[in-house]
């Protein structure tokens, strides 16, 4: 058993190592921990939230797209965090995830959930951008600095879902069952009005959605959307990881060395011959020798 190789702190949470539902919730709620203590101290510091929200809030969420160009990287940041302020959100938020992701994950496996989140966060973050070049009203974004939460990713989950398994049924006793699509019914409802019927945010959810669905269509087509982050991730990894197989095998190499020097053989005869005989007479006596190990020993005492 090997025992020299170090784990994460989070590889000891039973179930972890294979659950990316799990993963991805542990993540939210650790955002959404650290995101809220900053917003606690700025709060103290400078008695009001202007401050939090002009340097945090701004610089995470998901704008105008007026000011889209000089906040770019903020598609990529919306989806995982939560407001200061939403911790009800956040729980319902996880309830959703781990119910339409564990269906998800038990399908078609746990290195399928995590690309095909961030690839529904991304679509429904275009969307909602592009969405608000609508003419009028109907490109209005909500009334709020920046948009947060990964309401597209989950929509992109439900879809999924649904996709792999329309006939799959929640069972909550032996006895009662509720369809998946009643309840991927019932959280596409709550979605809509949580959106508070902006277009925008509404077709943000449509393009999470159709994300899920196109992403399992691949799937079944052959092709892994998400093969290519895992590949990244195991070469990053190799950079910055020292490779401990590779440290063992040039440690044993060395080692191999400096015994092979200490058992250099003396007058034909090897060290390690020689601690042989030695251990056959502490052992058993020196007439338990053979004529041969007697004759060894005579000739590396001559040395």
């Amino acid at each position: 058993m090997n025992t020299g190789r170090r784990r994460s702190a989070l590889s000891y949470i039973p179930g972890l190592t294979n659950n990316a539902v799990l993963k991805l919730i542990i993540f939210s709620a650790l955002l959404y921990v650290m995101f809220s203590l900053a917003w606690g101290v700025v709060m103290l510091v400078y008695q009001g939230d202007s401050t939090f929200n002009q340097y945090f809030i701004t610089n995470v969420s998901l704008p105008v797209v007026a000011g889209f160009k000089n906040h770019w990287w903020t598609i990529f940041t919306y989806g995982w965090l939560h407001y200061p302020n939403g911790f009800w959100e956040l729980l319902s938020n996880m309830l959703w995830l781990y119910c339409f992701g564990s269906v998800v994950q038990m399908l078609i496996g746990d290195k399928q959930v995590i690309p095909m989140y961030i690839y529904c966060l991304l679509a429904g973050g275009v969307f909602y951008l592009i969405s608000q070049l609508l003419p009028g009203e109907l490109g209005k974004p909500p009334h709020i600095i920046g948009l947060l939460g990964p309401r597209a990713g989950l929509m992109g989950l439900a879809a999924a879902a649904v996709t792999l398994t329309p006939q799959y049924r929640f069972y909550l006793t032996e006895t009662f069952s509720i369809p998946i699509m009643v309840v991927a019914g019932i959280f596409g409802v709550l979605m809509i009005i949580g959106s508070g019927f902006y277009l925008p945010v509404i077709l943000m959810l449509a393009g999470g959605g159709l994300m899920g669905f196109a992403y399992i269509k691949l799937l079944k087509a052959g092709y892994r959307p998400g093969g290519w982050m895992y590949a990244l991730k195991g070469k990053i990894e190799g950079l910055v990881t020292p490779d401990e197989n590779a440290e063992w095998k040039r440690h044993n190499k060395t080692r191999s060395k400096m015994l092979d020097k200490i058992y250099e053989p003396k007058n034909g005869i090897s060290q390690k011959r020689i601690d042989e005989i030695l251990d056959k007479i502490n052992q058993k006596g020196y007439n338990a020798l053979s004529k041969e190990e007697k004759d060894a020993l005579m000739r590396a005492g001559k040395e």
